[in-house]
């Protein structure tokens, strides 16, 4: 996808796993001069459209339930909104969700599935990354995320006003009904 705006699909976690992360983002962003954001998982990056994403939260909302995914690692890469996260594994509920916002979005968009949470925003060298990927601990094997939401920014974003700019359109809660 070239540099634009488009809507990101968020999996947001549940209480208290959804305050711990948010403390450690905090956290980080006070140490590092980072910008804070809120935990997530990004489901799907498509077009700018706010009847289309309105759309596919909906249907999303409805076919699926809260969505549990296994904590594999802490990993860190040279990529702005990739510094340090946490990796989840891929499993068929995710897959399914986001089939559902895809289709139900109209979007063809080659966005490629690598469930992760970030926990840094900021360009680092790799042995300070490695470093501190090492010094993190997550207390939960698990993570239930219960919530999704459709946030218009920029793509690709690389810089803390990218982030600070970034405007949730629409949120709702996974009932699956």
């Amino acid at each position: 996808m070239s540099r634009g705006t488009v809507i990101a699909y968020w999996l947001i976690p549940v209480e208290p796993v959804r305050s711990f992360f948010q403390e450690v983002i905090n956290g980080l962003a006070r140490r590092y001069d980072a910008p804070r954001f809120e935990p997530h998982v990004t489901v799907h990056v498509g077009l700018n459209r706010a009847d289309a994403a309105e759309r596919a939260i909906s249907q999303a909302a409805r076919a699926c339930k809260p969505i549990k995914l296994r904590a594999l690692e802490i990993g860190h890469s040279s990529e702005f909104i990739k510094t340090l996260f946490v990796q989840f594994a891929l499993n068929a509920e995710l897959r399914q969700l986001n089939e559902i916002i895809r289709n139900a979005a109209q979007d063809s968009s080659h966005y490629e599935l690598k469930p992760h949470l970030s926990l840094l925003y900021k360009k680092m060298p790799a042995a300070a990354r490695r470093e501190l990927a090492g010094s993190i601990k997550v207390p939960f094997s698990e993570v239930i995320f219960d919530a999704l939401k459709a946030v218009r920014c920029v793509s690709p974003t690389r810089s803390c006003s990218g982030v600070e700019a970034w405007r949730v359109v629409t949120t709702t809660e996974l009932s699956g009904r």
